[in-house]
């Protein structure tokens, strides 16, 4: 059993979760920024634009007989 290679090793694979950590870290940054910016955008849209219909007619009203 060679100490020295295990520690080489041991030492690789904690560098490499490190790296992964972080990477997982600035992909959830970026899409928490992502996600304000689209959250932003549909805030920053008045209530009427989002209310318009290509055919403003169908589906407003809803008649129903049992």
């Amino acid at each position: 059993m060679d100490i020295g290679r295990l520690s080489m090793n041991m030492s690789q694979a904690e560098a490499l979760g490190q790296i992964g950590t972080a990477i997982m870290a600035k992909t959830l940054d970026s899409a928490e920024a992502q996600a304000a910016g689209e959250v932003a955008m549909l805030e920053s849209m008045p209530p009427a634009a989002m209310e318009l219909s290509v055919n403003p007619g169908i589906g407003s009203q809803f008649d129903m007989s049992v």
